[in-house]
């Protein structure tokens, strides 16, 4: 069916403070992609952006980061990808918006896309597009692009007071971001008092962090963590120290400690080659490899360790994740002809002598599922997601709500939920990924999704009237939601078989093993 597309010499043209922009209008949807938010130097802090004369279109996504390694089109019907040119000079925000109007005063929604700190952007997975959310929840939907990987979190600090925060220039590029949207968002018919910032792997990351970001405070006023802490399986942390990585670095590309500036401008696919060729063994010996924030003055660093900052405790939170996560290997096949028996069989060897235990545990949490999906059961989001809630809780000066999101999909047989499965629901992105569509049944789970977080983003409270009463979490009670066919919210339900699963749970990274490949996951 057609849409109604608009763009005049006249309309719709919107006042910022570096100039005039032009986006178009797609059925009422106000469109502009490619907003510059600010310019940055390599390794430096970002600024504002550079100012205009006359009207400029913002009619074409902006570019995204230089990634280390070449994209790879695989899974695509699991989470579809675009991809997009690349430069250095990536700070580009999109906006959707049902107004222009700056008495409007629409809730805000700023999306922080996954690929931890070193991948991805804002338009990488075709579900990240806003148009849907914004015109489905009448908010005004921003995605952005920031530096990443070696550009964006490479501590350089030991090397001079011009580095000192290289090693976060890209959650920098975040709050220069929000700045931008205090600033301006007010004429794209947004409210700069109701800001969420909300995102996925990564970008859930991105939003813990930017609660302990001090040069943040108040320019957001809600968070969305969506499988975005982790546990389990990452092993020790490195230390701190970024000398051993950078001359390790230098002496690759012929230089020494004195030449660091050359860094600044040797061409980037060097840079990352000397990185990469540098960095297993540096990691290995337990040394900082970079490709994510360090705690400083400007960072405070992760909550669950240092504790949340008193600006942190007042922002209200939702974090959640998926049952499976990382569970991309292929489903087993013809799960539900299988007796009781069959399933518990493909049980034993990889949960060894506890498989009898543990199943009863999973029954109990899951009776609709089938015992097989137990080897897809996540093993680093939710218990450490179910941690952060505990202690985010503690503080009563705002709520936190957690979700899990439990849908199987119509694929291999039945396939258990993976990282990213979620995405397409929030953002009311269903009809864009295939694999979501169970007539009669993701319609109706998307819109409980999607009210759910454009509830929680314009009044701080994630209840709908299609969805049981979400409970807040306490220390002692994390109350769950349960996204699936019928929706539910249970307490504590899986701590108990969580206690049981992780000391013999599988590794989700580890190649299978010949005879099991049809009863394990992995794409």
């Amino acid at each position: 069916m057609a849409k109604k597309f608009v763009c005049s010499t006249t309309e719709p043209i919107v006042q910022t403070k570096a100039g005039k922009l032009r986006g178009i209008i797609v059925d009422g949807t106000y469109t502009f992609h490619g907003v510059k938010y600010a310019d940055a130097q390599r390794f430096q802090p970002p600024t504002p952006p550079q100012s205009w004369e006359g009207v400029k279109d913002a009619h074409s996504y902006g570019y995204v980061c230089p990634m280390l390694d070449k994209e790879t089109a695989i899974g695509e019907i699991m989470v579809p990808h675009r991809y997009w040119p690349k430069d250095e000079n990536c700070q580009y925000l999109n906006i959707w918006s049902p107004s222009i109007d700056p008495a409007a005063k629409k809730p805000v929604m700023v999306w922080l896309h996954g690929g931890g700190f070193s991948a991805g952007s804002s338009i990488e997975q075709i579900a990240y597009d806003g148009e849907n959310l914004s015109k489905f929840g009448d908010v005004v939907v921003i995605t952005l692009n920031h530096r990443l990987n070696i550009l964006g979190y490479l501590d350089l600090s030991p090397y001079g007071e011009k580095y000192k925060n290289s090693a976060n220039a890209g959650n920098a590029d975040l709050v220069a971001a929000l700045e931008w949207v205090r600033d301006n968002i007010a004429g794209f018919g947004g409210d700069p008092d109701n800001v969420t910032i909300f995102g996925q792997s990564g970008g859930g990351a991105k939003v813990f962090n930017l609660m302990q970001i001090p040069a943040a405070d108040g320019l957001f006023h809600k968070g969305i963590i969506m499988s975005g802490v982790f546990d389990g399986l990452l092993g020790p942390a490195p230390d701190k120290d970024s000398r051993p990585l950078i001359e390790a670095m230098l002496a690759h590309l012929g230089l020494d400690a004195s030449q660091v500036e050359q860094l600044e401008t040797i061409e980037y696919e060097k840079l990352a080659e000397a990185y990469k060729a540098v960095a297993p063994e540096i990691g290995k010996q337990g040394h900082y490899t970079g490709n994510g924030p360090l705690e400083n003055e400007f960072y405070v660093g992760d909550p669950r360790e240092v504790g949340f900052t008193d600006h942190a405790k007042t922002i209200p939170v939702i974090i959640g994740s998926v049952f499976g996560e990382f569970a991309f290997r292929p489903g087993v096949s013809h799960k539900y002809d299988l007796t009781e028996e069959e399933q518990m069989a493909m049980l034993r060897k990889p949960l060894k002598g506890s498989a009898e235990e543990v199943a009863r545990l999973f029954k109990e949490c899951y009776p609709e599922k089938n015992l097989t999906d137990l080897l897809a059961l996540d093993t680093m989001c939710r218990e450490a997601s179910k941690d952060f809630a505990r202690k985010k809780a503690a503080h009563t000066e705002s709520a936190t709500y957690c979700y899990l999101f439990n849908f199987e999909f119509p694929y291999d047989d039945g396939h258990c939920a993976w990282h990213c499965a979620d995405i397409p629901f929030f953002f009311h992105n269903t009809d864009k990924v295939v694999i979501c569509d169970v007539p009669g049944v993701s319609d109706k789970l998307e819109e409980q999704m999607a009210w759910s977080f454009v509830n929680f983003a314009r009044y701080g409270v994630p209840d709908c009237p299609s969805l049981p009463h979400w409970d807040p979490c306490t220390p002692e009670d994390v109350a769950t939601m349960i996204f699936d066919r019928e929706c539910a919210v249970r307490h504590n339900h899986d701590d108990a078989l969580y206690k049981a699963y992780m000391p013999i749970a599988p590794n989700p990274f580890a190649p299978p093993e010949k005879e099991d490949e049809e009863a394990i996951f992995l794409h």
